[in-house]
């Protein structure tokens, strides 16, 4: 179940405080911060925003 947009709207990165955005990635659903990049997921429709739950998303070059 995807994340309702209004409440995507109010969540914010806990270390950077920037704006997420939802994306599914190898069918489960995931948070990513637009400042930092990092990546949080999603669990039964919950989003887990603890610092230690995040991952810096890997780059591809």
């Amino acid at each position: 179940m995807p994340i309702d947009p209004e409440f995507l709207e109010i969540l914010a990165c806990p270390l950077c405080r920037e704006p997420l955005t939802s994306r599914e990635r190898e069918g489960k659903e995931e948070l990513r911060c637009t400042g930092c990049g990092r990546i949080y997921p999603v669990e039964d429709g919950i989003p887990i925003l603890l610092p230690s739950a995040g991952s810096l998303e890997e780059t591809r070059e």
